[in-house]
């Protein structure tokens, strides 16, 4: 991940890939060379009007100008430069390394947006196969790691728990507040970080007033866990995210600008949640959320949930369009 970050080339079996979004100028003129492509998830395939005819997932001939690529990629220009083509889409061969090198840039928080050429390099060597089990949810799993007492001062008798993913993803972690009894449903929210909302104090979305909202009540109660998950900007990265923000101020909204952007509506995996919970002891729970979606992935992924409880607060002058949003294309109960 921080090979394609750092805008080097990585060859993963038999084939060299790049991120559009920060390959170095040599190898992307080196990349071009050998016909590379261009790939694009479905989802921005269709803002651009491209044919994807793997369906969640487009090919395309690599244009000669990066600046076209960057264009293609980051939806920032779209409205003064709506007109992109024409362009070669490619519907032969084997779309797998394509979906597989998106992914990676996701993993990696970078724009889903990858170039691809066969032939060897130099630098990293990955096998596919190895990465490809890696990156599937299916098989993800967690290591604890570390844990020690962290008194907080909307929950003084808290212990906060370290878990690493193994899909080299950041860590996790899980503050324990109290000590609840293994046996019976324990109160639990699912928080997924947020920079501006949590340690910023951003008024654009709800997450800062929830987390202390969630804190202080589950101390009230006397114990229950609070899982603070690596899943910045709905699993996008803090980056992404500054540029869904900057698309809404164009007047999307949070649902349109992350298609935009080549990503769903959510990308986070409620799984991790549910792995956090079993090494911890807990097989069911008492859910503080207004997303019916982690309720689901609790249940789907071996945790009973014995109920749900509402934490509608935090709505502001600046958050309420985001907040309509998600109550009514992504099924919040607001």
């Amino acid at each position: 991940m921080g090979e394609l970050r750092r805008g080097a080339v990585v060859a993963i079996d038999d084939i060299l890939v790049a991120s559009a979004e920060t390959v170095a100028a040599d190898h992307f003129t080196a990349l071009h060379a050998r016909g590379a492509i261009l790939a694009l998830t479905g989802r921005r395939a269709a803002v651009l009007k491209l044919r994807a005819y793997d369906g969640d997932v487009a090919r395309l001939a690599l244009p000669h100008d990066r600046t076209l690529v960057a264009a293609l990629s980051d939806p920032a220009d779209d409205l003064s430069m709506p007109m992109k083509g024409p362009f070669e889409t490619l519907r032969e061969g084997d779309a797998d390394p394509a979906r597989l090198a998106i992914r990676v840039c996701k993993v990696a928080r970078l724009l889903p947006a990858a170039i691809l050429s066969a032939g060897a390099g130099g630098g990293l060597q990955v096998e596919g196969a190895a990465l490809a089990r890696a990156l599937d949810a299916a098989t993800l799993s967690l290591e604890r790691f570390s844990d020690a007492q962290v008194p907080l001062s909307l929950a003084p008798n808290a212990r906060v728990y370290g878990f690493r993913p193994s899909d080299g993803g950041p860590d996790h972690f899980a503050i324990l507040i109290g000590d609840p009894p293994r046996g019976e449903p324990v109160l639990v929210r699912a928080h997924s970080e947020c920079y501006t909302g949590d340690q910023l104090g951003s008024l654009k979305c709800d997450c800062g007033p929830q987390l202390r909202a969630a804190l202080a009540q589950i101390s009230a109660a006397g114990a229950g866990v609070l899982l603070y998950l690596a899943q910045e900007g709905r699993g996008i990265g803090m980056a992404n995210k500054l540029r869904a923000y900057a698309l809404q101020d164009q007047g999307y909204d949070t649902v349109d600008a992350n298609h935009r952007l080549g990503f769903e509506d959510d990308e986070r995996d409620f799984k991790v949640a549910a792995l956090m919970l079993q090494s911890l002891g807990f097989g069911a729970v008492e859910v503080m959320t207004n997303n019916p979606r982690k309720t689901d992935a609790f249940e789907r992924n071996g945790i009973r949930v014995t109920g749900r409880v509402p934490l509608a607060v935090g709505r502001t002058e600046q958050n309420t369009d985001y907040l309509d949003t998600k109550a009514a294309r992504s099924g919040h109960l607001l």
